[in-house]
């Protein structure tokens, strides 16, 4: 009995980390989701919609350097993972407003929080990795 018991909290055990997600491990959805919160252009626009609904058009002209597809593919997974609401307006020409679920705020503001500190540390970054270089360069 001891056997059967100690096989059904192993198995408990695996269910609960399985409903968790371990995002190290190879085949966890974790790690999908996380790809989609952090890439450079999911980080931007959940911190640009923390400043409210946005537009299609007006996501674009904030984020700088983001093509039409990039911004519609991202904004796709987003909406997918639970992190943004879109809205189809009924008018010529359409409009489309995007804007962040509660869960998509909790994360948005994660993120910011990290975006905020790689701003205020930028130039003890840039000065890091101008060492760096410095020291490659003089090693060859």
């Amino acid at each position: 009995m001891n056997d059967i018991a100690s096989v059904s909290s192993e198995s408990r055990s695996l269910l609960e980390r399985i409903r968790v997600g371990e995002v190290l491990a190879r085949d966890c959805p974790s790690r999908e989701i996380l790809n989609h919160v952090c890439s450079r252009w999911g980080v931007l626009v959940l911190v640009v919609l923390l400043d409210g609904m946005h537009r299609f058009s007006e996501l674009r002209r904030k984020i700088g350097g983001v093509s039409e597809k990039m911004l519609s593919q991202t904004l796709q997974s987003l909406e997918q993972d639970g992190f943004i609401d879109r809205r189809a307006l009924p008018v010529v020409p359409p409009h489309v407003e995007y804007t962040l679920t509660p869960m998509g705020r909790e994360v948005a503001l994660r993120i910011d929080g990290l975006t905020t500190w790689i701003e205020q540390n930028l130039p003890r970054i840039l000065a890091a990795r101008e060492n760096r270089t410095a020291d490659t360069l003089s090693d060859s």
